[in-house]
């Protein structure tokens, strides 16, 4: 490979033979070279493939004063969540991790530690993304001797949640939140205490982050099976009076308006949740 750019003594950007640019890091990979010298591959450590040139020169930018371990550590935290994960990561993860990871331990440094309000939620309707940030801060404290609380492994698991969901941080602090106040909601409404072990309330979990998702994307279901809806609210009038007091907070909170077939989705899993009930 050629090299393009030089970002530092430890990092440059080449094209490789599918013409893509990519990034590469390696210790002294860049002493004494020049942009249009052959990149050595005994110096090789890693290769990092970004999904386009903004996100290549956002990364090289990012990394042109950031320490080399800061870097390696991430990119063996991703490493790591691309083992153990089942679903595709988005490449902007190397960028907004590294970056973050970089920020918390300058943070650390200087004393300042943030508490996660979110951690709770995390923890339940992520746990492997929570277990992956887990593994992360031990790897941070083994590699760099730094110390960080639990919360910043929950800060890091909605990191790999953006990811693998494609969603900003934003988004994903609405959509985490959303889930808790839906939850708290069926509970109130159904007299009920959810079972988190249990099969149906994973089920429902998987299926809010999905709702949330399409609801702060714009890409509700409607494809308007009347007879389909008609039939689950005459089966299930009490759950589709709870499912309309979601909807109801849904749009007063968040501006959103829940469709019917929505709501019919929601009345199934919000009957299939509660203890006691077959079907």
């Amino acid at each position: 490979m050629i090299i393009e750019k030089i970002i530092n003594n430890n990092v440059v950007s080449a094209f490789d033979e599918n013409h893509r640019e990519v990034v590469i890091m390696g210790r002294g990979i860049a002493f004494k070279k020049r942009p249009g010298d052959v990149v050595d591959d005994k110096k090789i450590e890693k290769v990092f493939i970004l999904d386009s040139r903004d996100e290549v020169g956002k990364f090289t930018e990012l990394l042109k004063s950031l320490p080399l371990e800061h870097l390696e550590v991430s990119a063996d935290i991703i490493d790591y969540a691309k083992q153990v994960m089942s679903g595709r990561l988005s490449q902007s993860i190397y960028i907004t991790l590294t970056d973050h990871i970089n920020f918390a331990i300058d943070r650390k440094k200087h004393g300042m530690i943030f508490h996660n309000a979110l951690i709770q939620e995390v923890r339940s309707f992520y746990p492997s993304e929570y277990l992956i940030g887990e593994y992360a801060i031990s790897l941070i404290q083994r590699r760099l001797g730094i110390e960080f609380p639990v919360d910043e492994a929950a800060s890091i698991a909605m990191h790999f949640v953006n990811a693998e969901y494609n969603t900003g941080m934003s988004d994903t602090m609405n959509i985490t939140t959303l889930i808790k106040e839906v939850l708290d909601i069926v509970e109130a409404e159904m007299h009920t205490n959810l079972n988190e072990l249990g099969l149906y309330y994973s089920r429902f979990v998987t299926h809010l982050k999905f709702l949330a998702q399409r609801l702060f994307t714009g890409q509700m279901l409607d494809c308007k099976e009347e007879d389909f809806i008609d039939m689950i609210i005459r089966m299930y009038p009490a759950e589709y009076a709870c499912s309309k007091k979601i909807g109801d907070y849904i749009e007063k909170r968040y501006g959103q308006t829940i469709t019917k077939e929505e709501l019919s989705y929601l009345t199934v899993h919000i009957r299939r949740i509660q203890p006691n009930v077959k079907d």
